[in-house]
């Protein structure tokens, strides 16, 4: 295949470079083994080494689904579920570069999905991938922009999507520093499915063509809410007792503090009021239990006692997967990441469950949905702890606002859906020909 060579120059460059930074990523992994062990585990996935090649004369069978880590996991779910209930001969790869990832899709697939950790962008890695799983296409969640994975879909025949497609004004600048690769890269897309036209917009402004871009909403308004919610939030409600309760999810290291202040707070007027805790990532479980403890309050977690009792000040939920669940059991929600520089969590899950929602004010990744549910008053958005503590009191305090936020977002997750059909449409051309 003949290539620009422009191209050639500038991944070369560019790989060199990764080449030279490759000790950092064994440092990485040390690193972060330190802080969660899984990192430790399946390091020859992350440079491209799975064994035996499949034989090259083998069908190209295997869909490929990348999903970085849980967030995309679950919003990749409604489409993994659609393709495995049409196609359910069709094999499927999932890859994650997270652990917390990887556990989520084996909590929601098992071994009805293959899984392995997504190579570094590195040549070689990219290349070994592409020999050894030899997909039928490709469908990217999100924002993965990798130069070399992307070129070398393109160099194995692999026709590659973006789906749920999500790019912020922050990310546009960050990815301009390389924009003379990244736009060569993304002409290489078969299609980049955006979530909103802004999304869309800056796709193209990062070098994507108009034409390969096409607006099809957010797949997250798809996701569905678990079977038996009803049953789950009964149960809670016999173990706990009917008292109020509010939940701190998604939560960051640096807005630990701040959710003991909130509770705090919130206690000095609701005095049995329970703090139901998820942190986003695992390694900060025995932190948020450590810092309810040095509080002085009687802390109950998931893995121990299932549920919290009458007697239980702070509860954490050290599971994955289960935070929708748990949102349904509070009047009240702190969607976390958004105090700091994350860029916010899913306001959505909160929302269709019917439970209010109080963010911060940085959620630039989920720009498009604070806005939706904002105008449809489905949130409050909080310039700050002060803010977000006068939020949830308020909203503790009075069922009526409480209800009216329930229905607004209810009604904005049901009118939102329709990614997922719009999604499966676009990506029909490399699924398997549907029985009549």
């Amino acid at each position: 295949m003949r290539t620009d060579p422009i191209e050639r120059v500038l991944r070369g460059l560019y790989s060199a470079a990764l080449y030279v930074l490759l000790p950092i990523t064994v440092y990485h992994l040390i690193w972060r083994g330190f802080r969660q062990r899984a990192y430790f585990r399946r390091w020859p996935e992350r440079y491209g080494v799975y064994g035996r090649p499949q034989d090259e004369d083998a069908p190209r069978d295997i869909l490929w689904v990348h999903a970085v880590s849980v967030g995309e996991v679950n919003a990749a779910a409604p489409l993994v579920n659609a393709i495995r209930r049409l196609h359910p001969q069709l094999p499927l790869l999932v890859t994650t570069i997270t652990p917390t990832g990887s556990a989520r899709v084996r909590a929601l697939w098992g071994d009805a999905v293959r899984h392995v950790y997504l190579p570094y962008d590195l040549p070689g890695a990219v290349d070994r991938f592409f020999e050894h799983f030899r997909p039928r296409a490709g469908l990217i969640l999100e924002t993965e922009l990798w130069p070399n994975l992307l070129f070398g879909a393109r160099d194995n025949g692999v026709p590659t999507y973006i789906l749920n497609a999500r790019l912020s004004a922050r990310s546009l600048r960050g990815y301009r520093v390389l924009a003379p690769l990244i736009s060569r890269a993304l002409r290489t897309l078969w299609r980049v499915g955006a979530q909103s036209q802004a999304d869309g917009e800056r796709f193209i402004a990062l070098g994507a063509r108009a034409e390969q871009v096409v607006e099809l909403g957010n797949l997250k308004f798809d996701t569905p809410v678990p079977e038996g919610i009803g049953d789950f939030v009964a149960k809670f409600v016999a173990q706990a007792g009917t008292r109020p309760v509010w939940i701190a999810a998604s939560t960051h290291e640096g807005e630990e503090e701040a959710v003991v202040d909130l509770h705090r707070r919130l206690r000095a007027r609701f005095p049995d009021l329970l703090l139901l805790w998820a942190p986003r990532h695992p390694e900060r479980f025995r932190a948020a239990v450590d810092h309810a403890h040095a509080a002085g309050w009687r802390v109950a977690t998931r893995k121990l006692t299932r549920l919290p009792g009458p007697g239980d000040d702070v509860f954490i939920v050290d599971t994955l997967g289960e935070l929708i669940c748990f949102y349904a059991c509070a009047q009240v929600a702190f969607v976390g990441g958004s105090l700091q520089a994350i860029g916010g969590h899913n306001l959505l899950e909160p929302a269709a469950v019917g439970t209010a929602a109080v963010t911060g004010p940085h959620l630039h990744n989920f720009a498009e949905i604070a806005r939706l549910m904002q105008d449809a008053q489905a949130v409050r958005i909080a310039k700050d702890v002060d803010e977000v503590h006068a939020a949830l009191a308020e909203l503790l305090a009075d069922e009526a606002a409480r209800a009216r936020m329930a229905d607004a977002g209810r009604r904005l997750v049901a009118e939102g859906r329709g990614a997922l059909a719009r999604s499966l449409a676009m990506i029909a051309p490399v699924l398997p020909a549907t029985r009549r």
